[in-house]
């Protein structure tokens, strides 16, 4: 995973220069989420990893695949991407050009799960909190997850708050064990 995040990094953040530069952030995160979805299609993976097919075969294959959703700044970047053998790397790419987006926004999405269904009222007020603790705005995704048994795990980037019942009874458990 990390050799995947180091091979994308360049690649993101050129992305992210060239799309803050000119002041393009939305349709650059739009335009590398599609070629994330598009680099992982059975078929196209199959087109792409023929070895017949030279590099530059296969950005025109892939841009012909995305059509007029891409502009040519956008179909070059696949060109590039592609010269250097790393279409495939298109995921991880998005997924760094998100977070550089989201750290230029001063945003994070946030992933919470819980046992019970959340209130629009008990997200807000979750949002409001993390959002004064971690100094951004935050994107709130609710899940369920019965197994939790009660409370809450919130998880954004790196941080992992783990306030659920299954959690405190691990931690006991190991606790017992020493």
């Amino acid at each position: 995973m990390a050799e995947l995040t180091t091979l994308a990094r360049p690649y993101a953040k050129a992305a992210f220069e060239h799309a803050q530069a000119h002041q393009q952030l939305a349709s650059w995160s739009a335009m590398l989420g599609l070629a994330a979805v598009v680099s992982q299609d059975d078929t196209l993976q199959r087109v792409l990893k023929a070895p017949r097919l030279t590099s530059t075969e296969k950005a025109t294959t892939f841009n012909e695949v995305c059509g007029d959703k891409f502009d040519a700044q956008a179909r070059n970047f696949i060109s590039i991407v592609s010269e250097h053998n790393r279409l495939d790397l298109l995921p991880e790419i998005a997924a760094l050009f998100e977070l550089y987006k989201a750290e230029q926004e001063k945003s994070v999405d946030v992933e919470v799960t819980s046992a019970f269904a959340l209130s629009t009222e008990q997200q807000d007020k979750l949002a409001k909190v993390l959002s004064a603790r971690l100094s951004r705005e935050v994107r709130l995704h609710a899940t369920e997850d019965a197994t939790l048994i009660g409370g809450v795990v919130i998880r954004a980037g790196d941080l992992v708050i783990d306030g659920s019942v299954r959690g405190k009874v691990a931690k006991l458990a190991e606790a017992l064990k020493s």
